[in-house]
């Protein structure tokens, strides 16, 4: 039993040693640190499997979305609860999502389905300051930097992988900027300056 007990250890420690977290800094051009940058590691060749998340939601306080960027894996349903005293109009007409909450208070009954990986950017039709950003991603490898700029993606497999990064001060009509980036066994860093028209190299 004791030999068994070591081996199941022996093998969980392997496993572990295998993965590798990746560490990004993103900043704007003058290199000012970037919050809520979304940052999303796809694997070159087969895709891994990914689950819906529970329990999204965006909530209206305040006239603000909070929070103002969301992150869900493909398939989640978000609920919009609105805890202000005021009605709002929820929508979004991007092409990763569709959708429109008209008039309501407090909690609709149906959640919002994000079926399609990309950038949902939501607002309210009474309220035109109201603005929010949806990053539906088709990877379970991803993070959201912190206000100081850094993100770190955990327990990334070795490999080939695509990164996909992605923050709101990028153009509308800009997509996820992509890096080619290979994870052997150690932890690898990454710093990324980002301007409204992509990578600065």
């Amino acid at each position: 039993m004791f030999a068994r007990l070591a081996l199941i250890v022996a093998l969980s420690s392997a496993a572990v040693a295998q993965a590798a977290g990746v560490s990004i800094v993103v900043t704007d051009p003058a290199g000012h640190a970037l919050a809520d940058a979304v940052v999303m590691l796809e694997p070159v060749g087969a895709p891994l499997p990914v689950k819906p998340m529970a329990g999204a939601q965006i909530a209206q306080k305040d006239l603000e979305f909070h929070p103002a960027v969301t992150v869900v894996t493909v398939g989640t349903p978000v609920l919009f609860p609105n805890q202000d005293t005021v009605k709002h109009h929820v929508y979004s007409y991007s092409a990763a999502k569709t959708f429109q909450i008209k008039l309501y208070a407090g909690v609709p009954h149906t959640p919002i389905v994000f079926d399609k990986p990309g950038v949902a950017v939501l607002g309210c039709n009474i309220h035109d300051g109201m603005i929010a950003w949806v990053v539906v991603t088709d990877t379970p490898l991803w993070a959201r930097s912190a206000a100081s700029g850094a993100a770190r993606v955990l327990d990334v497999p070795p490999g080939n992988y695509q990164m996909h990064v992605w923050h709101s001060s990028l153009a509308e009509t800009t997509p996820p900027q992509l890096l080619p980036l290979t994870v052997a066994a150690g932890d690898v860093e990454q710093r990324i300056r980002l301007g409204t028209g992509g990578l600065i190299k």
